[in-house]
């Protein structure tokens, strides 16, 4: 009996063998690439894990840190918010203000040249350069100041534009540092 025994552990050797002789082959055609696979699956330690308290007690002391200092920041810029929303604020003013000044100028000075001219039955002279468009009659001195008034209305209009245009560009600029912060 125990030739038939042996016989069958001879069998299942061989089996086992064929088993172990095919799981080789396919285990060396798998580490056949092994030196590539190693560079490619290499670990590389960008960054060190800490401990979360380590963190905490570090972005604590940071924003104890910057904390004033981005509140003075914030507080400048407001400050500087409300001086350049002031100075535009006096500028229309005095643009405002300017044009009445000009209407009103303008209006007396064609009522005195009304009145001259009615008096003495002359035709209406316009005065040189004075490029109102409006076919007001203007003597030489009165054209000049309100050409010069134009120009000062002009040039408080576009130092209002561009006042605006920097309070605009300063708000967009305090909006990015805010979301980035």
């Amino acid at each position: 009996m125990s030739a038939p025994t042996y016989g069958d552990c001879v069998a299942s050797l061989r089996t086992s063998l064929s088993f172990l002789e095919s799981s080789v082959a396919t285990l060396g055609t798998g580490v056949q690439d092994f030196p590539r696979l190693s560079s490619v699956l290499k670990t590389v330690r960008h960054y060190e894990l800490i401990p979360h308290p380590t963190l905490a007690a570090a972005e604590a002391s940071l924003r104890d840190e910057i904390g004033p200092f981005v509140a003075l920041l914030l507080d400048r810029a407001d400050k500087h918010l409300d001086r350049q929303t002031r100075r535009i604020e006096t500028l229309k003013a005095r643009a405002e203000l300017n044009a009445g000044r000009l209407s009103n100028f303008l209006g007396e000075e064609q009522q005195q040249q009304r009145q001259s001219f009615m008096g003495k039955g002359k035709q209406n002279v316009r005065g040189g350069g004075s490029g109102s468009g409006t076919g007001r009659p203007l003597d030489g001195g009165a054209a000049l100041r309100a050409k010069v008034v134009r120009q000062r209305k002009e040039a408080l209009k576009y130092s209002v534009e561009r006042l605006e245009m920097e309070v605009a560009q300063k708000e967009r600029e305090l909006r990015m540092r805010l979301d980035q912060a």
